[in-house]
């Protein structure tokens, strides 16, 4: 029992930790697209200089990860908790890479005026930074119907990905000068569906944890 008693104390921990690290990835996100609306470059660099701080949360999160399995030796169940819990990890690092590859655009951009199409990736960062919270408040909480509902989201990011992308190519023919920051704002279109991409995978995630079986929300 005192065995027990320690592994779903590190497991906590272990927990804990998957969570600050998800809490940091898309305050990030949602920091680092402020920051390209507010054409705010020292801003940007911060968000680049941040980032391994998220690195090292989730290498921390792997290596915890591996010594339960090392000591404890998990039973199938709580083998397959742990193995959830490193790949949100993953998860959340890649979605705080986008966050730095925003801010990249950002410093390209510099401060150039933004052309009107900008206001097409505010909407998406808003659904896109909901997804990831509500999908974060489901795990925590072990929600099935909320994980459930994250498709749906994702397909209204899609949507809003291909309007937003046609709409700056429109631009790019209209005002060939534009090109290229038409260009860099087509890029963090991609990084905002891929983070929302990101959100699904959570959810599929956290279903295989409570139900022990693949689901594919996206089909």
């Amino acid at each position: 029992m005192v065995g027990r008693e320690k592994f779903d104390e590190e497991l906590q921990k272990v927990q804990k930790l998957l969570i600050e690290l998800s809490n940091t990835a898309i305050d990030t996100l949602n920091t680092s697209m402020d920051y390209l609306l507010g054409s705010n470059i020292e801003g940007a660099l911060s968000v680049i200089n941040h980032d391994i701080h998220i690195n090292h949360m989730e290498e921390e999160i792997n290596d915890r990860v591996i010594l339960l399995i090392a000591k404890q030796q998990p039973v199938a169940k709580d083998l397959r908790r742990l193995m959830v819990l490193v790949k949100i990890a993953s998860d959340m690092e890649r979605i705080g890479d986008y966050a730095v590859n925003i801010a990249k655009e950002t410093i390209r951009i510099g401060k150039d005026e933004h052309i009107e199409p900008i206001y097409l990736l505010d909407e998406m960062r808003v659904k896109t930074i909901a997804m990831l919270k509500q999908i974060l408040d489901a795990f925590i909480h072990e929600n099935m119907d909320e994980a459930r509902k994250i498709a749906k989201q994702d397909d209204e990011v899609d949507e809003l990905y291909g309007h937003a992308i046609r709409t700056l190519l429109n631009v790019g023919v209209q005002k060939p000068e534009q090109l290229s920051q038409v260009t860099q704002l087509s890029f963090v279109c991609r990084y905002l569906e891929r983070s929302a991409d990101h959100a699904t995978n959570l959810a599929e995630r956290l279903l295989y944890l409570l139900k022990g079986k693949h689901y594919e929300l996206n089909n």
